[in-house]
């Protein structure tokens, strides 16, 4: 019976390492950098030693390691294929393929939104649920659905892109997808900003957010909003509005136990996921308006929770 399995979550910057015992115990965390020179030739060599270097230091057997678990930012099949991952620098590549050639260890491979959802259920805010829909709200919009305990990639590896749902078929502003009126053009903290300056433009009531002119940041406009600056209320109750009706969407099709958010936007904490709660019961179908939605609790460390999950199936 295995006893550990490691969880890598690979970053532009920085690859964040993890150590586990197959109860869900972390042992160890370390990162490494993120080489990405010559499209990123030496990312997995470079987890691979890093792999073989902790199980020297802790004395394992890599007959007690289950294997190893990666979430890259990218689409990412079943087979643990990449199509692409830009940020690395990489084309197709067989990372799950390439990680056991390399460490002779088993391995499986999941887009980074993707496996921290399914950290989140294993050992965090969804922890013993079954279903869940993990949001993050950063610099874009990710997320991640976990069905009968298992990711749900879908046929192309983009299972869990919520941030580019379609929200506003009028919009005529470009997302970085190419398309209009993504999710992620208003609820992502570059979201946010952009619908603050365009309603901090509309009108002329005052509000503490003017001072901050073309520097406002989405954590400015948080601020604001806790503080219950007016102008800082409209533009959340509009964010919360868009979110709070896709959101209503997704589990209307998926019927979660529960819906996390995650990502930098969510440390405004319970005062976002309250408004969001308030548009999503107005919009959700009957049976799922009682559906919570939770702050995440594993912070950076949920991709690598996911990661070493994703191989103890």
């Amino acid at each position: 019976m295995s006893l550990y399995c490691f969880g890598i979550d690979v970053g532009g910057t920085t690859v964040k390492c993890g150590l586990f015992q197959t109860d869900g115990t972390l042992l160890d965390k370390w990162e490494i950098p993120t080489r990405k020179e010559n499209n990123g030739e030496e990312i997995l060599p470079d987890i691979a030693k890093a792999i073989e270097a902790k199980i020297a230091e802790k004395n394992i057997q890599k007959s007690d390691v289950a294997g190893v678990g990666i979430g890259i930012p990218g689409p990412i099949n079943e087979d643990g294929e990449c199509a692409v991952a830009v940020n690395l620098g990489w084309g197709f590549k067989a990372v799950a393929k390439e990680m056991e050639t390399l460490t002779g260890l088993p391995a499986k491979a999941g887009n980074d939104a993707n496996v921290a959802a399914l950290g989140e259920a294993w050992a965090g805010a969804a922890k013993g649920c079954r279903n869940s829909i993990m949001l993050t709200l950063g610099t874009g919009v990710g997320g991640g659905i976990i069905i009968n305990n298992k990711i749900l990639a879908g046929s192309h590896g983009a299972g869990g892109e919520i941030g580019h749902a379609n929200v506003n078929h009028n919009e005529t502003d470009k997302c970085n997808c190419g398309n209009s009126g993504c999710l992620e053009q208003y609820t992502s903290a570059t979201g946010i900003v952009r619908v603050a300056k365009k309603e901090l433009a509309a009108c002329e009531e005052p509000s503490s957010l003017r001072a901050f002119g073309e520097s406002l940041t989405c954590k400015d406009v948080l601020d604001a909003y806790a503080q219950r600056d007016p102008m800082a209320v409209l533009i959340m109750n509009k964010v919360c509005d868009v979110l709070g009706g896709a959101i209503a969407t997704f589990t209307a099709v998926l019927d979660p136990d529960v819906v996390v958010i995650g990502g930098g936007v969510s440390k405004a904490g319970s005062i976002l996921t309250d408004c969001i709660s308030q548009y999503y019961k107005k919009y959700a179908f009957t049976v799922c308006k009682a559906t919570p939605i939770v702050l995440a609790t594993l912070g950076n460390d949920a991709g690598i929770y996911g990661s070493a999950r994703m191989v103890l199936d």
